[in-house]
């Protein structure tokens, strides 16, 4: 059988903070496998139940839970402990009434969020990248791995709001002036705002937005935002 890269385990003190572990406890804790997201930007699903969320009180549980087929990311049901859950994942627990989407808060890159059980279904995806391939197809991939091949009229930057697990696109949320965008690292992280311009990169620095938060705005890379309304956002996303 082939083994998957990457260690299962992570020393706690190394831990990023938004998952919300305790540091002085167990010396080790379970850790991201490679998967959608990178381990710096997502939270693994047994962390994600009994520490995040709260709904085990050991991991002995979250193991029951996750093998049990109880946990379903993006209307997919996930049966690994080091499963990667990142920005805007949708989560559903079976025997949980509440929906859960992990989204950027208070200056913290990931925190659940309930959602009403009509957004279910729906997910905003970052494009990525955007690439030709045979047959003069067009595959485009978004911030959570997934790919599609799609004649959509989409750049790179702009948002999709997708139905899933279908992966049928049901809106183009454009990059640009007037779009409201929430900013996804930083101390800023959870912040949405309108875009006031779109600034040209240079050599030293990136492509960067002007973004009116309140009564004040701030310049900050494009790779650090994500578009989620015209006029407002088309999901709930705070």
């Amino acid at each position: 059988m082939v083994s998957i890269a990457g260690s299962k385990k992570l020393k706690r003190q190394m831990a990023p903070t938004f998952w919300g572990i305790t540091r002085k406890d167990k010396r080790f804790v379970v850790t991201v496998r490679p998967g959608p997201h990178s381990k710096h930007s997502s939270i693994p699903s047994a962390v994600l139940v009994r520490d995040t969320l709260k709904l085990t009180k050991s991991l002995r549980e979250s193991k029951s839970a996750i093998y049990g087929g109880k946990v379903t990311i993006d209307g997919v049901t996930r049966k690994s402990l080091h499963h990667g859950i990142g920005l805007m994942d949708v989560i559903e627990l079976s025997g949980v009434s509440d929906i859960y989407r992990l989204v950027p808060h208070g200056g913290h890159v990931l925190k659940p969020l309930k959602i009403p059980n009509t957004e279910k279904s729906k997910k905003l995806v970052k494009l990525t990248s955007k690439t030709t391939i045979k047959n003069k197809k067009t595959q485009l991939g978004f911030h959570d791995g997934r790919s599609m091949i799609s004649d959509t009229d989409v750049n790179v930057g702009d948002s999709c709001l997708i139905q899933v697990p279908e992966q049928k696109i049901l809106e183009v949320i454009k990059l640009e002036k007037g779009a409201q965008v929430i900013v996804t690292r930083g101390i800023n992280a959870g912040q949405v705002g309108a875009v006031a311009e779109i600034r040209a990169g240079t050599y030293i620095l990136p492509k960067r937005a002007l973004i009116s938060l309140g009564e004040r705005k701030i310049e900050i890379p494009l790779d650090l935002v994500m578009a989620v309304g015209k006029e407002k956002p088309v999901i709930q996303v705070r």
